[in-house]
């Protein structure tokens, strides 16, 4: 039952980081929309990871309790954002557009990848 729960605030949080993110990426840089739009993506991706974290690993092998190699993805984005707001807020903005760029690849396209394969909830609502 708790699972169900974690699954729908992951997916509420995550499915708008796919738009948001994009749109960030690829919009003007350094305009206000730009920096308004990226930390609400930072707060949902960092909200959708802690979620994550509290969700089993229910395909592919288990370690470390119910964590699975999914979960590297969770622990990737609680690094990076605060390592991306950080470098920005310091002027670093070639650390941090490295930083957005590997977290919307890895965390968004990648591990949102995985959400299709099959056993995962995903895959049986779009495939049957």
């Amino acid at each position: 039952m708790i699972y169900e729960y974690l699954m729908f605030a992951h997916l509420i949080t995550v499915v708008p980081c796919v738009f948001l993110g994009a749109y960030v990426l690829l919009a003007k840089k350094g305009t206000g929309i730009h920096r308004t739009l990226g930390k609400i993506y930072m707060v949902l991706m960092l909200t959708t990871a802690l979620i994550t974290l509290f969700m089993p690993a229910l395909v592919g092998p288990q370690f470390i309790g119910h964590f699975g190699w999914i979960h590297l993805f969770s622990f990737l984005t609680i690094y990076t954002v605060p390592t991306a707001y950080t470098a920005i807020r310091k002027g670093n903005v070639r650390a941090h557009k490295r930083k957005m760029i590997l977290l919307y690849f890895g965390a968004i396209i990648i591990a949102g990848s995985f959400t299709l394969a099959p056993g995962r909830y995903l895959n049986q609502l779009f495939f049957g």
